[in-house]
Parts: structure tokens; sequence; C-alpha cells
């Protein structure tokens, strides 16, 4: 059995599908298994996917990106699982080896081998570069309340111990939101241990679905539904009172633009201590 499941879900992806694949085919290590869900395209893209073992395709209708990934999770065989979206890349070809040599350090940490060897509960992340602003996007070292408030990990940067998405599917009542709702299932009620891990671990190719106008206007109403499931009413007006003192306008503002976004993220780097 792989340790590693890398999803990738379709709808009529063209090329990019093709690249994705390829750049997962691409890595020097070769313990994982690729898992093609695929909408019932009409392009014709998954014929222009190479040949390998590793390859399993599937196609079924969904509502959906995220009914699209909880199909494909009910596939995965590996110990954890990664979603790598159309368009995206894997930043190295020794990203998945660098990720699994951290995996197997955090086995050996534990006391107990046969409770170590599946690692259930643990969700192992690192950074992404984004390609429309050319610049490396930090990720919190070290997660709590607070930073599932305001920035988990981006989804591309995620590597999921199986049980944890077996045990909790994503819900798909949230258009935008699916992901970041899940992790903060995992990190309150899921009894994950997060793990950062200092490397670039997907090239983002960034300005899709959750990024256009009005899904930017649906993402800011989920996260006000999603963190009334988590977090309570004191924590709410804490958070949102710092985000408020500290211009997190001005920064998202920063962040996002072309010409200031590689200094805004070395220093928000330099602000985590890498």
């Amino acid at each position: 059995m792989a340790i590693f499941s890398i999803v990738v879900v379709c709808l009529n992806a063209g090329d990019k599908l093709k690249e994705t694949v390829e750049s997962i085919l691409e890595q020097s290590c070769g313990d994982y298994e690729i898992i093609v869900k695929d909408g019932m395209s009409s392009d014709g893209c998954l014929d222009r996917l190479p040949e390998d073992g590793r390859i399993r395709i599937f196609r079924k209708k969904d509502s959906g990106i995220y009914d699209g990934m909880n199909q494909a999770v009910g596939k995965a065989k590996g110990d954890y699982i990664y979603f790598l979206n159309c368009g995206d890349l894997f930043y190295s070809k020794e990203t998945l080896q660098r990720m699994k040599e951290r995996i197997e350090k955090e086995q050996k940490k534990e006391s107990n081998q046969k409770e170590a060897g599946s690692l259930g509960r643990y969700i192992f992340y690192g950074d992404i570069y984004e390609r429309l602003t050319g610049s490396r996007v930090a990720s919190n070292p070290s997660m709590d309340a607070f930073g599932c408030y305001r920035n988990v990990p981006c989804h591309q940067a995620c590597f999921y111990g199986s049980s944890l998405m077996r045990d909790k599917k994503f819900d798909i009542r949230y258009k935008v939101r699916g992901d970041y709702e899940h992790f903060l299932w995992c990190f309150f009620r899921g009894s994950a241990k997060t793990v950062y891990v200092p490397l670039l671990v997907a090239d983002y190719e960034g300005g899709g679905f959750s990024e256009t106008k009005e899904n930017r206007k649906a993402s800011a109403a989920e996260h006000k539904e999603i963190i009334r499931k988590y977090m309570s009413f004191g924590q709410i007006l804490k958070y949102r009172a710092v985000m408020f003192l500290t211009l997190s306008w001005l920064r998202t503002w920063l962040a996002e633009n072309k010409t200031t976004a590689r200094a805004y993220q070395w220093v928000k780097g330099k602000v985590y201590g890498k």
C-alpha cells in the first residue's frame, strides 16, 4: 500500500489535467497512487493522460468539487491523502520524498511503533508558491485557535492522515470554504496533530473558482458561519478585534498585490521565524 494517495479532481480541465499529473509522475519518491476523479468530462482531457499503473481513473457525476473529493477519498488506499487541483503542480521533484522523510521522523518519536505506523490523526503541511504574485506564501508554523481563525495552511500544502478524511468528509453545503471547515473540524474535534514542514509543497496557479468576486463574498459569509461552529462568541470577538487593530484589510491587499506580495510574504516569513 502506498504512503500517499494524491487526488486530482477534474471536469473538462483540458491540458491542465495532464500537466498536473505529469508533475506528480516526475517525483523522485514513487511511493504513491494517483486518483483522478472525473466528473464526466466531455473535452477528452482523460485521453491525454500518460499511461502509468499508479494512475487510477474513475468517472462519476458529482455536485461540485467537494463532492468529487469526497468520492475520491472513498477510493484512496494510502496512509496520507493529498489534493492537487488541475493547474497546480508540485514545486519540485523532491517534494514527496522530503515529506515522506518528515513523516518517518515523526514516527520515530512515537514510543508505540504499532500506533506510529498509521499516524492516522496527523496533518503535515508546508508552504506554497503562488504563481500569480511570484511569492512564497508562508504557513503558520504553529497552529492554534487564532491561527485557525485567520490563517489555516493552503489546502494544496496539506497532507491529511487518511482516517481524518474518512471520519469527516467535506461538507458539500459549502461552496468555497469546505476545506476550511474540514481543517477546523480536524483541529478542534478530530484530535489531529498539525506538523509544519519547512518545505515548498505546491506551485499554486491561483485565480480560480474561489477567487472570483462573487465567490469572495460567499467565502466571507461561509467563514462567519464556520467559526461559529467551532469557536466561542468570546473568541470570535477577541480575534476580530485583533484583526481590526492589526489592519488585516491592508495586509490582505499587500499579499494579493503583485507589486508588494513578495516583500509582504518575506516579512511574514520573518515574523513566523523562518
